[in-house]
């Protein structure tokens, strides 16, 4: 069969636009040639005219190949129609995609085959996704010549094959494989009683060796035969005799409606997805339903198809958008509270410059202080999640952090808790930020506590392990080399195995409400993947908790990169000289941080967007000396209006300030000269310190 077209000529996949293209292209190009002979000067008439040629040989090379697949197509439907029309069994011609273009008769008339609709539609009634079983096939096609699987059906499925039978064409052969059904001897009626237990034993045997899973239900729901694979699948060898609603659970609807709906003849042949427990892991069933000709009315069958793998990747992929959304949400949430906190720390800053401790308002606007800080550091556990906080990466080593956190972490747990820590002295670098990494620790370390009310012990343990091969777990994959790992272990209650999959979601807590926020795990996770690490956890109801960190190792050598933090230094009482052209869309943020900058000395000039500071800067008499923009506003952004502005003042210093991190305006930063980053929530010290540090960088 493969051999049938060896003699067509190759088709070329290089050109597939449709007609409408092609005529739109032979369009432009006359319109090209006509604005060149009539419109422009003859020095631009000969780019036109060559434009126009191009087009339009384009368009006749294009329009070629749509003639030649055209032909090539004609051409095979006259070779293989006399091929597939005799065949006893349904059979289609498809291109690479899918898309039929040729049927037999009998394909026509049993699967509802039609030209111009897709192959996956004829197996809708035996899959639920039909997508994995072509693409296996396709991909057999493509790299062997053939492919071979099995559709299953209640009517005993059918044997799908393919062969490619040109560049661009596939033929599929779907074979009925009928179910075995036993031919009961024509006896006298007398003589029948004798051979009903040998009948009934033949029909077992046939039945039990059926190469799919299949079950026999009775109208009232019991299983009453089940084949050896069935019994395989479901890990029970007991099932015969069993209700079927106590074997699977339905997921969108009871079980015993669905087979009431289909004894009267509704839902039949139509899968469903069920959920069982009953062998030693949670198993998905993709089940279709379909009556016997031998008595349509006292039993149906059930194929069984196991779709616990798809089940697992729509988890995942319901998971991942979940967390992305959720994600986003708390970056979005913490980009607005740092606005609202720089505002509500800046202006109290304003206030704490008029006054000193003996003034009555003092401890009132140090308190204000302290919670707008509180309220920053829980900002920064959103962002963590978010993973869009500001990491400071530098290379550490564990065994020095984790022995300087050791005194914070004995107060944190009380005296009735005894904390141990193991370090391993082989103990390679790891790269992270320092401040979050204790984050993370802390917050384990805390939730341990919790867990162990009457009091236990706390184990901390480091260890280099390498990984010889990559490590498959909790649908991640750890690449193979060198991590230091750390496990933080507990005696307490331990996490029921249904929550243990949730425990990482925001939001999500096993303590009574007041007790916890919900986001201590949620933000060491997102700590650890923006690291590059990975963490998880184990847990036994009753005996404890071990959550395992993994941080790519880096070798001692790789400390001499060791990245320092910036200092901010007390901004003086010494007055500043220059100007300002300060850019913030939050009227708050904008008010505080002119105030503070016109008290140190500055001339400030204030636009809300980055339209209205272009149109200041379109005065060549105004001067100057730096901008202080925000990253995002509405209409350009920072960087793009900067970008702009630096065309005709190379020389500008440049300072950006957001909400949300760094790494988001990196790229850009990257082709911005004299540029530096300032977080919010900033305080009056750190923006002004800032802003002379820039301006005497130019002198």
């Amino acid at each position: 069969m493969t051999d049938i077209l060896s003699s067509l000529p190759t088709a070329s996949h290089i050109f597939r636009a449709p007609r409408g293209r092609t005529i739109a292209l032979f369009g432009v190009a006359v319109v090209l040639g006509v604005l060149g002979t009539l419109l422009f000067e003859s020095r631009y008439r000969p780019v036109l005219w060559f434009v126009a040629l191009t087009l339009l040989l384009l368009g006749a090379m294009i329009e070629g190949q749509g003639l030649l697949r055209r032909w090539r197509r004609l051409r095979r439907t006259e070779v293989l129609d006399p091929v597939i029309r005799p065949d006893p069994a349904p059979v289609v011609i498809t291109d690479l995609g899918g898309l039929i273009e040729q049927v037999n008769p009998v394909a026509a008339a049993g699967l509802n085959a039609r030209r111009g609709t897709a192959l996956s539609d004829l197996m809708l009634h035996h899959v639920a996704v039909p997508t994995p079983l072509l693409q296996r096939l396709l991909a057999a096609a493509l790299a062997e010549g053939q492919g071979e699987d099995l559709l299953p059906g209640a009517d005993g499925g059918r044997r799908v094959s393919v062969v490619r039978v040109d560049d661009d064409a596939l033929l599929w052969r779907f074979d009925p494989v009928p179910l075995p059904v036993p031919v009961v001897p024509d006896v006298p009626a007398e003589a029948a009683a004798p051979h009903t237990e040998a009948v009934e034993n033949l029909v077992d045997e046939v039945f039990d060796a059926l190469p799919i899973p299949i079950l026999r239900i009775d109208r009232e729901g019991l299983i009453d035969r089940a084949s050896h694979r069935a019994r395989r699948l479901l890990e029970d060898d007991q099932i015969v005799g069993k209700s079927l609603s106590r074997v699977v659970e339905g997921l969108g609807r009871p079980i015993g409606e669905w087979l009431k709906d289909a004894f009267d003849g509704r839902g039949q042949q139509r899968p469903e997805v069920a959920r069982t427990t009953a062998g030693s892991h949670e198993l998905y069933l993709q089940i279709t339903l379909d009556s016997l000709d031998l008595d349509p009315r006292e039993h149906l069958v059930a194929v069984l198809h196991d779709a616990t793998e798809l089940k697992t990747l729509e988890a995942q992929f319901v998971q991942s958008q979940k967390m992305q959304a959720i994600g986003q949400l708390a970056g979005g949430v913490a980009h607005d509270f740092n606005n609202l906190l720089t505002a509500i720390s800046g202006h109290c800053d304003l206030l704490l410059l008029r006054r000193d401790e003996a003034d009555p308002d003092f401890a009132d606007l140090e308190q204000i202080n302290q919670n707008a800080n509180r309220a920053a550091s829980l900002v920064g556990q959103l962002l963590a999640f978010s993973r869009k906080q500001n990491l400071r990466p530098e290379y550490l080593d564990l065994r020095q952090t984790l022995s300087e956190l050791t005194h914070l972490l004995n107060r944190l747990v009380g005296e009735r808790i005894q904390l141990t820590l193991s370090l391993d002295p082989a103990l390679q670098l790891v790269r992270a930020d320092k401040r979050q990494l204790e984050q993370v620790i802390m917050n384990l370390v805390v939730n341990a506590r919790d867990a162990m009310p009457n009091g236990g012990q706390i184990r901390i343990v480091t260890e280099v392990e390498v990984l010889k091969s990559a490590l498959l777990r909790d649908r991640v994959e750890l690449p193979a080399g060198p991590y230091v790992k750390v496990r933080v272990i507990d005696e307490g209650t331990g996490i029921a195995p249904e929550q243990l999959p949730k425990i990482f979601e925001p939001f999500f807590t096993t303590k009574k409400t007041g007790e916890g926020t919900g986001l201590g795990l949620s933000t060491a996770y997102g700590i650890v993947k923006q690291t590059g690490g990975y963490i998880f956890a184990d847990s036994t109801p009753g005996e404890g908790s071990c959550f395992s960190l993994y941080f790519p190792a880096h070798a001692a050598e790789s400390g001499a990169a060791v990245q320092k933090r910036p200092v901010i230094e007390k901004s003086s009482a010494q007055l500043g000289a220059g100007v300002v052209l300060l850019v913030e869309d939050e009227p708050p943020v904008r008010a505080f941080a002119s105030r503070a900058l016109r008290l140190r000395g500055y001339t400030v000039l204030e636009a809300e967007n980055g339209e209205d500071a272009l149109e200041i800067l379109s005065d060549p008499a105004i001067s100057v000396d730096i901008f202080v923009t925000d990253v995002i506003m509405p209409g350009l952004d920072g960087p793009s209006w900067v970008r702009l502005a630096m065309k005709d003042r190379p020389e500008t210093r440049v300072i950006f300030i957001s909400g949300y991190s760094e790494e988001n305006l990196s790229e850009a930063q990257l082709t911005i000269p004299h540029s530096t980053f300032l977080p919010k929530p900033f305080s009056l010290s750190q923006l002004t310190t800032t802003v002379q540090r820039q301006i005497g960088a130019m002198t």
